[in-house]
């Protein structure tokens, strides 16, 4: 049995956020064909979580130990590391990923527990796990000049392939906000994208 984090960013509920309705449609898909694995939610805007304090950056740095596993914001990276699998779902903001989704990397970018420090500089300890980004955008970044400022599925990818999560997709609906496209059709494709992909995730 795998366990699939699903990892929510965007204040938007279910049915408003174009984001949300592709990956809430991945995530059904993936129940009727992985019936046995465990989907843990984690809705970043519901767990409240917020910028680091000089008090969690000291917590973060100081040695682990077996309590560590229940503190208010270790917790998110033990949590990330026991995860075989991560479904994000964020839109694209001002080019970039929401400000809460780069908080929740902040709590889980944590040497000992995502990554270690080695006589070679920083290796990954989450190698042999996937990862999912899907994310709606209002305009078009997958080709020049646009594509050079795309800075949100980019930084997901570096930073989760830091931590040794080298197997990474992305779904997503783009030109969602251009006059004249056919929006619908858009989101249609990137829902039938989504359930192939959640068949073999």
């Amino acid at each position: 049995m795998a366990k699939l984090l699903y990892i929510k960013a965007n204040p938007k509920s279910d049915q408003s956020s174009r984001t949300f309705i592709i990956s809430e449609h991945f995530i059904k898909v993936y129940k009727e064909f992985h019936p046995n694995d465990q989907i843990i939610t984690l809705d970043l805007y519901k767990e409240g979580i917020h910028f680091l304090s000089q008090e969690d950056i000291n917590d973060i740095f100081a040695p682990k130990t077996e309590a560590s596993k229940h503190h208010p914001i270790l917790k998110y990276a033990y949590q990330f590391a026991d995860a075989d699998k991560y479904v994000f779902a964020a839109p694209m903001w001002n080019l970039s990923i929401p400000a809460i989704l780069k908080a929740y990397i902040d709590y889980i970018t944590v040497s000992g527990i995502t990554f270690k420090y080695t006589e070679q500089g920083a290796v990954g300890l989450l190698r042999g796990k996937k990862a999912v980004h899907i994310m709606a955008t209002g305009g078009e970044y997958k080709t020049p000049p646009f594509s050079d400022f795309e800075m949100a599925n980019r930084y997901l990818k570096t930073i989760l392939g830091f931590m040794g999560v080298e197997d990474f997709q992305l779904i997503s609906a783009q030109r969602l906000d251009i006059v004249g496209e056919d929006v619908e059709k858009i989101i249609s494709n990137a829902l039938k994208e989504a359930e192939e992909i959640a068949k073999r995730f």
